[in-house]
Order: C-alpha cells, then structure tokens, then sequence
C-alpha cells in the first residue's frame, strides 16, 4: 500500500507525493497501475495511458520485423491538410480571414454578455445602497421615479460605454503596431455590410433590456442577500446564451442556435455570435424587432415595478410580482 507515501508517513517534513506510477505486463502488453492523491484527478491516468499506448504500438511494429528508424518515421508522420471551400474570401483555400467571423463572433457575444451582467449589476447595487441609505426618498421628492430609472440606466451606459471604446481604442492600436495584417482582417470583418450598427443595435437593446430589470430588483433590495433571491432565475437565463455562444462559432446555422436567436432574451447576445457570419437579413430584421418589442415592454414593466420599490419597504418575490404591478396600475 502506498497510501502513507502520499500522506507523508514515509517521508520527512511536510514533503508527500502527488502520484505514483507502478508499471507491469499484462497478458503480454503493457500495462500500469497509477496512485494519485487527488481522488478527482486523472491527468496522469491520461498521461500513462498514451504513453503506454504508443509503447504498445513501438513494440507491435518492430515485432513484426519493422526497424526502428520506420517505426520513428510512422509516429512522427504529422499529414499535411489544406481546406478548401467554395465560399472563402480567395474563392479557394481557407484561411484565417475566413475563420475570423466566427471567432470574432464568439468574442462580441462574450463581450456583450460580461457588459450586459457588468453594468447592470452596478445599476442594481447603485440603487439598493441608495435605498438603505435613504438617499431614494430624497431623489423621489424632486423627480419622478420614472427619471431617476432613466438617469441611472443611462449613466451607468455612458460609464460602461466609455470604457468599452477605451479598450476597444487600445486593443486597435495593439493590432495595428504588432499584427497589422490580422488587425486589417478584423477590421475588415467589423466594417462588412453595416455590421457595426448591427452589434450596437444588439449591446444597447441587450443592456437596456437586463438594465431596467435589475434596477427594478434594486428598488425591493437593501443588502446583497436579499438580490441574490431575485436575481438567480435571471442568472439561470443568462447562462443559456453562453453555452450556445459556443456552437454558434462552430456552426452559425446549426437548428438550435437558429431557434434561441429569435427568443428575445437571449437575442443580443447569439445574433452577436452570429452577425459576422452573416445571417439573412430577415433574421438580423425579425430578431432585432422582436427584441425591440421585448425592450418596451420590460421597461414598462419594470417602470411600474421601480416605482413601487422605491416608495415602500415591501420585500418583493417573483410569486407577489403580478400583485405589485397590478397595484400600481
């Protein structure tokens, strides 16, 4: 048993083994018997299992009368493979310029995404502090909730937005000085058929949209505890989008991501992943009206909600919901 090696029975000070490998025959092949002190983890499982493999296949080969110098050249032969599509930018061999969409639209669903959950946790914090503080009662005396819901969404987007071109300045400067022909790539990508008005269409619809709710669920809240409550189901909704976001670089076309584009909350961000591919033009106009739609109404409703959680200490949850905006109506 080697159990006390890894526990440090066997060796001094706090010194103790992370694996152990045993190797033997089995039925006249290789084998191996692996001790790890992580339970969970079967890196070296993996490593000594290749290992093995490729001594069994070394062993095979030169038992069947190959030299040594063959068996070297099979296991080092790497096969050289060119892409070619009808639909590449030369119109023949595949290329990087054209496996940019793509990866560029993983990277805007990712971006939109992290500054959608960014700047709209920041407005709901921006509100619960203000909340406990009492600093809300003041804001409601001078203006309507319906301003201060207007003020803050939009103060936290110029923020969010700020910064955005800040590091969108950087990293264009960072491409031009240290790979100027993929930044002409990029660029080339984000400047074909208007997309860039597209991908600002979706950032300000996606933000607006999550932004009103979670200043909405701010307005119920005065400590993080108790936003945790509300804001897990839409938590649960946004981790959808960044499962397919995934597939969509894979296969932009693929029946599922195709499908969760035209549901309005997740719309942002998978039209985002798949903007630079190139969708018809029916989808980028039927996702971005739906999502449109979608913005109105959320606003409204959270309009309504915001007032309501402002003026009174009620502690909201998703069941009493319907009451609450009932009541303000």
């Amino acid at each position: 048993m080697l159990a006390p090696w890894f526990e440090g029975e066997r060796l001094p000070g706090e010194v103790q083994l992370d694996s152990a490998v045993i190797l033997n025959r089995a039925d006249g092949a290789p084998s191996a018997v692996v001790w790890s002190r992580r339970a969970t983890d079967d890196t070296v499982e993996d490593a000594v299992r290749a290992a093995l493999v490729e001594v069994n296949r070394r062993e095979a080969l030169t038992g069947a009368g190959l030299a040594d110098t063959v068996v070297d050249d099979v296991q080092r032969f790497r096969p050289q493979v060119q892409m070619f599509s009808p639909a590449s930018v030369s119109g023949g061999e595949v290329s990087l310029r054209d496996r940019l969409p793509g990866i560029i639209g993983l990277a805007l669903g990712f971006l939109l995404w992290s500054l959608v959950v960014t700047g709209a946790s920041m407005l709901m914090n921006s509100v619960m502090e203000e909340k406990a503080n009492k600093v809300m009662e003041v804001l409601m005396s001078s203006a309507s909730s319906a301003e201060i819901l207007a003020g803050k969404v939009l103060g936290v987007a110029a923020l969010t937005g700020t910064v955005l071109l800040a590091w969108g300045a950087m990293g264009a400067a960072g491409f031009a000085a240290l790979i100027p022909e993929i930044g002409a790539d990029v660029a080339a990508v984000l400047m074909k058929d208007g997309l860039l008005l597209y991908l600002f269409a979706y950032l300000a619809g996606g933000y607006l949209m999550y932004a009103v709710m979670f200043a909405a669920i701010g307005a119920f809240c005065e400590t993080p505890r108790e936003a945790q409550t509300l804001i897990g189901p839409i938590m649960m909704i946004l981790i959808v989008p960044l499962l397919v976001m995934q597939m969509a670089m894979r296969n932009p076309d693929a029946m599922l991501v195709k499908v969760l584009s035209w549901v309005p909350l997740f719309t942002p961000f998978l039209m985002s992943a798949r903007a630079p591919s190139g969708p018809p033009l029916v989808e980028i106009i039927g996702t971005m009206a739906g999502m449109l739609v979608t913005v109105v109404v959320i606003t409204w409703l959270a309009g309504r909600a915001f007032r309501a959680g402002a003026l009174s200490g009620v502690k909201l949850e998703w069941k009493s919901l319907g009451r609450v905006l009932k009541r303000e109506g």
